[in-house]
């Protein structure tokens, strides 16, 4: 309390300066209109400022449960989007959407790997949460990999930047097939062999997913022609693809289960043997 009054008694002037400064300034802005709305005014703008320099923070710091539902959101018109296309040359018609046949889920990825001769991700989604191995993993972009191990709550998923990896693909304007594989160079290209002779082939021309596995459906993107070759007996091409995803930075992914897999498999089995 003493240093407060030494502080007053010290600087007594400069007070009573503000003071009177004070008084005078209220009773200008009080008795003169045009001086009364451009101090409104004023104070509007600063306090706009500041609440919304608040509002920018509060909004930083619920990120994380912005990106979640809006996962969620991508998740279920994925979802739909799947199951349309897996249903829309067939005489059938699913009225209940929870019975389609594909369902997705999401999940987050915990580690990345990109630069070695054989890939993986690892993802904070595991048996506990219905995965199972030979599941396609997705990004928004495109594809990413498939589920080839799982514990109670994580999956590990071999990128497509793997030496053993071989995806089932296509041109998108023709339909002509391939396999997507990864020859080690670039985490920015995979390569699409054994594409017919027959095919226009072009520069800029997209590749999605064949749809000839119980994996990925039909219509995935991939990326888009770069450049291409033939190979050398000449019958074939091997296309450079530039991939969609970016897959150095990988953050939410999409799980692709396909509800009649293990009918497929097991029909298949059956006429294998």
């Amino acid at each position: 309390m003493q240093q407060i009054f030494n502080f007053v008694i010290k600087n007594k002037t400069f007070l009573l300066f503000l003071l009177l400064f004070s008084i005078a300034l209220a009773l200008t802005i009080q008795s003169h209109s045009y001086h009364r709305s451009k101090f409104i005014n004023s104070a509007n703008g600063l306090t706009g400022g500041i609440y919304g320099t608040f509002n920018s923070a509060g909004q930083y710091f619920n990120l994380k449960d912005e990106n979640a539902i809006l996962a969620e959101e991508n998740k279920f018109l994925r979802e739909q989007l799947l199951n349309s296309i897996s249903t829309k040359d067939s005489s059938y018609v699913d009225t209940s959407y929870s019975k389609g046949k594909y369902r997705i889920s999401t999940a987050q990825v915990y580690k990345n790997s990109y630069s070695l001769t054989n890939n993986y991700l690892t993802i904070n989604k595991g048996k506990n949460d219905s995965i199972k191995e030979d599941f396609g993993v997705i990004t928004s972009k495109g594809i990413l990999g498939i589920i080839n191990n799982t514990s109670n709550n994580y999956s590990t998923v071999l990128s497509i930047l793997n030496k053993k990896s071989s995806i089932n693909a296509m041109l998108k304007s023709t339909d002509h097939m391939g396999s997507l594989k990864w020859n080690g160079d670039s985490p920015h290209f995979a390569q699409l062999d054994d594409v017919s002779k027959f095919a226009p082939v072009k520069v800029g021309d997209t590749i999605i997913t064949g749809g000839q596995s119980v994996i990925f459906p039909k219509g995935i993107n991939i990326g888009v022609i770069e450049s291409f070759e033939t190979d050398i007996g000449g019958d074939t091409y091997t296309i450079q693809v530039k991939l969609f995803n970016d897959m150095t930075n990988v953050g939410t992914v999409y799980i692709l289960e396909n509800r009649d897999r293990a009918e497929i498999k097991m029909l298949e089995n059956s006429t294998n043997e």
